[in-house]
Parts: structure tokens; C-alpha cells; sequence
């Protein structure tokens, strides 16, 4: 298997992190690795429930399974969680466990999902509206309309009397 990682990048403003929560309808496109034309687009999963699987399946529990045309074999893809993403990363050296996008990220790429996958590959990440949680600097949490997908996000913390904001969003794809 392949491990994968979601990276996105943004300006913070007055926000302490950024994470995908767990129970998250996740959306994004994937590819055959070996061919450059067989895409699916917008695939939609819960980041929080594996497929059923046969009693007698080799395959691990899994998040989502197709099988290209000609394929004998079905391509999957698991969500890992933070443990499992360590454990995987392990032998990686400089590579950051994915877990959440923090004020100490901003400007940069930081890795906030890891992946694996057999026979296919994630090209593209939509966000589709409450798959974020935001906590502020003065640890107000925003866990409803966090929207990214417009390039944007802000809101007001009434608690510190402040703004807060996530500005020039984007999401990426890298190998491991």
C-alpha cells in the first residue's frame, strides 16, 4: 500500500488550529495509478465508517474499495488515524505525523490526513462544509459554517472580542 497525506496551506488570523474532524464526510478525487484517463470524481465517504466486508475478505476493513475496469482486483482506500499514521510514518524520516493545522503553520503546507491506498490514488480535496473544527487563539471553538472551500473562512470570537480567519486555502495531495 501507498500512504498518502492532505496537506493544506492557509494565512491564520487569530486561530490556534485547524482539524478535520473524525466523523467528517470527506470528498476528493481519485485516479488509476496506471492509467491517466480512468478517474472517479468527487467520491464521498465517511471518514468514521468502514465498508461492510465478507466474512472470509482479505482486504483489511477499508473506507472505500472500487475496481477499475479490467481489474480482477478491488483498489482501496483507508483513513488512518493518528496512531496508525505514526506507525506507518515511522521509517519516514522529516515527515510529520498528520493531525492538525496550527498557527505555527501558517503560510506553509502542513499535513492534516494521511491515507493508504492500493490501486488508486487522491488528486484533488473538497471541502463540503462542517468537515472542519477551529479553535481560536482564546480557545473558542467553531465546529458549524466552517466552510473552506470558497478559499475563505472567517467568524468573530465573542468570548475574546476578536476576529478570526483563514485566508488563500489550499489543499493538496502528496506520496509519502
Amino acid at each position: 500500500m501507498v500512504l498518502f497525506l492532505l496537506y493544506v496551506k492557509a494565512e491564520l488570523e487569530n486561530v490556534a488550529s485547524v482539524k478535520l474532524r473524525r466523523e467528517a464526510n470527506l470528498c476528493f478525487d481519485v485516479k488509476n495509478p496506471l492509467s491517466d484517463f480512468e478517474v472517479r470524481e468527487k467520491v464521498v465517504l465517511n471518514s468514521s465508517e468502514t465498508l461492510d466486508q465478507e466474512e472470509n475478505a482479505r482486504e483489511p476493513p477499508h473506507h472505500f474499495s472500487l475496481k477499475w475496469e479490467g481489474s480482477k482486483k478491488s483498489s482501496i482506500l483507508t483513513i488512518l488515524d493518528e496512531k496508525e499514521a505514526k506507525t506507518a510514518l515511522k521509517k519516514k524520516k522529516g515527515v510529520k505525523v498528520p493531525s492538525s493545522y496550527d498557527i505555527d503553520d501558517s503560510g506553509n503546507w502542513g499535513a492534516i490526513l494521511a491515507v493508504e491506498c492500493r490501486g488508486l490514488e487522491p488528486t484533488a480535496f473538497f471541502p463540503m462544509g462542517d468537515d472542519f473544527v477551529i479553535e481560536s487563539k482564546g480557545g473558542s471553538m467553531f465546529t458549524e459554517d466552517v466552510e473552506l472551500g470558497e478559499g475563505d473562512w472567517a467568524d468573530y470570537d465573542e468570548e475574546n472580542d476578536e476576529p478570526v480567519s483563514m485566508s488563500e486555502i489550499e489543499f493538496k495531495w502528496e506520496a509519502a
